[in-house]
């Protein structure tokens, strides 16, 4: 699996959770199957540039929103960047995300990211 078709599947993903969008719904859009959908977003199948254009519009983003974060030219993605696509392709990494950025307090933040941590580590 290449970590460029990885790449793109982590973003359609977080795109499709952060739109609260089944995957049967965006199959249905773009005329694919959901496991198809699927395929795309492990990124163990390619996506072709005119389904990549089909997903850039029921998804409501540029086709480069998928290729963001990853170094130009490069065929291995920024760790960073690989690491917050895989975080907001998770289940609940949107509404985590969505959650920590209406806490107003940074006290009550830096809470968050100490118990977060505390709780990562018990395992």
């Amino acid at each position: 699996m290449n970590s460029i078709e990885r790449h793109v599947g982590h973003r359609l993903r977080a795109r499709r959770l952060a739109l609260r969008m089944s995957q049967t719904d965006l199959a249905d859009v773009i005329g694919v199957s959901f496991q198809q959908v699927q395929k795309y977003e492990k990124g163990t199948s390619r996506v072709s540039a005119s389904t990549l254009q089909a997903l850039a519009g029921a998804l409501n983003v540029p086709v480069a929103y998928f290729f963001e974060g990853l170094p130009h030219g490069a065929a291995e993605g920024n760790g960073a960047d690989t690491e917050w696509a895989e975080f907001l392709a998770m289940r609940d990494g949107p509404a985590l995300f969505k959650a920590f950025r209406n806490i107003e307090s940074e006290q009550v933040r830096r809470a968050v990211i100490d118990l977060l941590g505390r709780l990562g580590t018990r395992h």
